[in-house]
């Protein structure tokens, strides 16, 4: 059986609680493949009771402009190829601060620590609420 597409995904037929789940595992996938890609502080953000426009963010870190392009672009496969999503847009990846990765209902904010710390996400969507990833993620070693 074939990986159903974006349209697929979110025909009028489904039920909300089915894209609610579709929309999570998305975000959980993109999180997971930015940990498996070294990514730092990452967290999901469940924007479905704050704005009818998202489900969730998924924000996580990188240490070098090498670093996100190759996060961005696992989590591109991960999603299209082995999940069958489509990405709806792309921005920053040029210049690889901020690189925003738009998959509809899941949008994808990767970053350097400066620009983090200077847009400061998670704190524009305090109302949201954040995902526990334990089990998604494996936590980052003690130092």
């Amino acid at each position: 059986m074939e990986n159903p597409t974006v349209s697929e995904t979110s025909s009028p037929q489904d039920s909300p609680d089915e894209n609610a789940e579709r929309s999570l595992e998305l975000a959980l996938a993109a999180a997971r493949t930015a940990s498996e890609n070294r990514g730092r502080d990452i967290v999901v953000l469940d924007l479905r009771e704050v704005t009818p426009v998202f489900d969730f963010f998924v924000v996580a870190s990188g240490t070098s402009r090498r670093q996100l392009h190759a996060m961005s672009e696992e989590i591109d496969h991960k999603l299209e190829d082995d999940l069958g999503d489509k990405r709806m847009g792309i921005e920053g990846y040029s210049e690889s601060r901020w690189i925003l990765l738009d998959y509809g209902t899941v949008v994808i904010h990767l970053f350097d620590d400066e620009t983090r710390e200077y847009y400061d996400i998670e704190n524009l969507w305090t109302q949201a609420k954040r995902i526990d990833l334990t089990g998604v993620i494996e936590s980052p070693p003690a130092e």
